[in-house]
């Protein structure tokens, strides 16, 4: 599946009222989307899902939960799948030839298949939002960094503009360090700032999950601690899957995390059980320092 053969169809249209759901297995119906255990609605169902650049199969047959406002933590060796795997919940994948999905990514309430090929990836991207591992301001103002979601939804009315930059940079906890300098480059922050300013961009077009690929691999670790405050106190409001490499970091912001190897999912659970009990000798090793 290629960008260029993706179809106009829109059934995930943003605030939309629920569409149809596509044709699927019987098996892949729960009847109930709530977590006895806590109490937290699934936001999103991955279903066998399979992943391919090229020939080359990186996931193989995935099948893992995502709770509604939770953070789930993705670990596992380098190389294992992890930001594969998050790549597929924005389509970030589509925009090179040759790489292809299998399975399902259910999205609800919309109960849609965000990876289906009638599904628009741009309004996935707006409605699942992602900051990489490194920061990566465009080359424009904090202003318009954080404003862009926006204007390429169609937003053009100034006071809508104005109060959406300045919701997202207080939601990234930024809006005191920069509201007397909104309109200048976004390079002449700090890293840490910088990385905020990200996380500001991709609240700016009120994503209902977010996704953190090793979101402070680059900061320092001042900076990083104010990301993984800012984490905690965003899953109030919004879905979080976080890729890291970092076992203590997992432990601190995740309530579940979910270890992968060689494109396999090995054990997910709730954080504390995964770190002081795992049901797999192969996670148990992996979080002992044993390997990885």
């Amino acid at each position: 599946m290629t960008p260029d053969t993706l179809s106009v169809t829109n059934p995930l249209k943003y605030k939309s009222t629920p569409v149809p759901m596509p044709e699927t297995s019987p098996s892949l119906q729960p009847p109930s989307l709530v977590s006895p255990a806590s109490e937290s609605p699934i936001k999103a169902r991955v279903s066998q899902l399979n992943f391919y650049y090229g020939d080359y199969r990186a996931l193989k047959d995935i099948n893992l939960d995502i709770r509604e406002k939770r953070v789930t933590a993705l670990i596992g060796p380098s190389g294992c799948g992890k930001t594969t795997y998050l790549r597929c919940f924005n389509r970030m994948h589509d925009l090179y030839p040759g790489n292809r999905y299998e399975g399902e990514i259910m999205l609800y309430p919309d109960e849609v298949n965000i990876i289906g090929p009638k599904v628009d990836p741009i309004e996935v991207r707006m409605r699942i939002s992602m900051v990489f591992q490194k920061p990566n301001p465009f080359p424009k103002s904090i202003y318009e960094n954080v404003a862009y979601g926006l204007r390429v939804r169609g937003v053009r009315k100034r006071s809508l503009l104005d109060d959406k930059v300045e919701e997202a940079l207080k939601g990234a906890a930024l809006w005191d360090e920069v509201k007397d300098r909104l309109h200048d480059l976004a390079f002449t922050l700090s890293g840490g700032q910088q990385q905020r300013m990200c996380i500001a961009r991709a609240l700016a077009t009120d994503p209902e999950i977010l996704l953190f690929d090793e979101p402070t691999s680059a900061l320092d670790p001042i900076a990083t601690a104010r990301i993984e405050e800012l984490i905690a106190q965003l899953k109030d409001r919004v879905t979080i899957i976080i890729v890291t490499h970092n076992m203590q970091q997992a432990a601190r912001v995740s309530d579940y995390t979910a270890f992968m190897y060689l494109g396999e999912l090995v054990e997910m659970g709730d954080t504390p059980t995964i770190f002081t009990n795992p049901s797999k000798k192969q996670t148990e090793d992996y979080i002992t320092g044993r390997y990885g």
